[in-house]
């Protein structure tokens, strides 16, 4: 298979995956509450999810160069199925320390299949022509619209099949995906070279290490409105339904996809350049002022001023997220380009890990305005630490 089609099948994958993964948080997210559980308590669901992320992307980039993409991707599609038949027992089994468990595989699973992703792309495509921008920020948008697409999918199975059929249905459907992945995934992709050190799966470039804690922070600043904050406001202060809630979620995570894989054309510069470090400055700190003024305003129109910033920040947020996977792809090493992205991603989930604990302390202690200001101090420091990356670390001629 030429490197078109290992790219298109290696987008398959991560298309399939990711609208289990939607789909499977909507329906835990629906059917927990369904069974009694508060919002707080069911976002405590996901903790594990988010910190096993951080785990699987620190080994899981070794592991890619060591092994191949290919086994990371194809690992990672096979725990998603095991934590799908997890949930398929009887609901009774369906304790908080088991649904944790089943979340920390499909954590383990999502992340091993994002990094394999993304990481693969380097391998695939040239930075010199734009075709690695073009490539890494069209997987980025389309798995982010598909996501939304997931929630949809989760909320449909849920009402139509019930919990555990939709757990099967999903099974079965990512069991196609990873028999097609065996069959034609090319066994050498993404492998290193030169014999990978488990010590290496931690960064020594500058740049990496620069842009994975801007990384943390801007992920950081999503997750401490949006996660946990903003659905138990919606519902307990502008007295949005759980159906209109969970809608306008997905369709925000849709159009914030669009966005994304639209943003080589948003973002053409009058040169024809790719971004830089520069570039993601500048967004961050328009993205900034969002948050700043919504708090500012709140109190004064509430609905007006959620639904309005929030579709702002989707733009913004989606412009930034997709120059920062560039520039983490663009600065990789090419040779074991999997530990490079997959410690970066550690921090991307580091910094959710850490935005979602903070949104529900934050919220219950301090509301609303207190997450707004919380997520703009973020993104400046975000802004700040990107700054730090040099121009040299990414290759921008196009």
């Amino acid at each position: 298979m030429n490197p078109t089609q290992q790219y298109a099948l290696v987008t398959a994958n991560y298309w399939a995956f990711t609208l289990t993964d939607g789909a499977l948080r909507m329906l835990v997210l629906l059917f927990f509450y369904q069974l009694g559980y508060s919002p707080l308590a069911i976002a405590m669901l996901f903790l594990f999810y988010e910190f096993f992320g951080i785990v699987t992307n620190l080994v899981g980039g070794w592991l890619g160069a060591r092994l191949g993409l290919n086994v990371t991707m194809n690992i990672g599609l096979a725990i998603q199925v095991v934590a799908l038949v997890m949930l398929t027992v009887p609901t009774e089994w369906l304790g908080v320390a088991y649904v944790m468990l089943a979340q920390a595989l499909s954590g383990i699973a999502k992340d091993l299949n994002k990094m394999s992703a993304k990481s693969s792309i380097k391998t695939l495509a040239s930075d010199t022509d734009g075709t690695l921008y073009r490539w890494v920020t069209l997987l980025t948008g389309s798995k982010n619209a598909l996501k939304g697409v997931g929630f949809f999918l989760g909320a449909v199975l849920l009402e139509w099949v019930g919990f555990a059929n939709a757990m099967w249905i999903m099974a079965g459907m990512l069991s196609i995906a990873l028999t097609a992945s065996l069959l034609f995934l090319d066994g050498s992709l993404g492998k290193s070279k030169a014999k990978s050190k488990f010590s290496e799966m931690f960064s020594k470039s500058s740049a990496i290490n620069w842009l994975s804690a801007a990384r943390l922070f801007l992920f950081g600043a999503r997750d401490v409105w949006f996660v946990v904050a903003l659905p138990i406001y919606l519902q307990t202060v502008l007295g949005w339904s759980h159906a209109e809630v969970g809608a306008y979620i997905a369709l925000w995570i849709i159009g914030y996809g669009f966005i994304q894989a639209g943003t080589p054309k948003i973002m053409r510069s009058k040169e024809g350049r790719n971004p830089t470090p520069s570039t993601a400055m500048k967004l961050a700190l328009a993205l900034a002022g969002i948050p700043l003024f919504m708090a500012w305003q709140l109190d004064a129109n509430p609905e007006l001023i959620i639904v309005i910033g929030l579709a702002l920040f989707g733009v913004m947020f989606a412009l930034n997220s997709a120059v920062h996977s560039y520039l983490i792809v663009s600065a990789a090493s090419t040779d074991g380009t999997s530990k490079d992205v997959g410690f970066y991603y550690m921090a991307n989930a580091g910094g959710r890990l850490m935005g979602t604990v903070l949104s529900g302390y934050i919220y219950q202690v301090a509301g609303m305005e207190a997450c707004l200001l919380f997520a703009a101090g973020f993104i400046l420091i975000s802004a700040a630490l990107v700054l730090k990356v040099p121009n040299s670390a990414i290759n921008n001629r196009n």
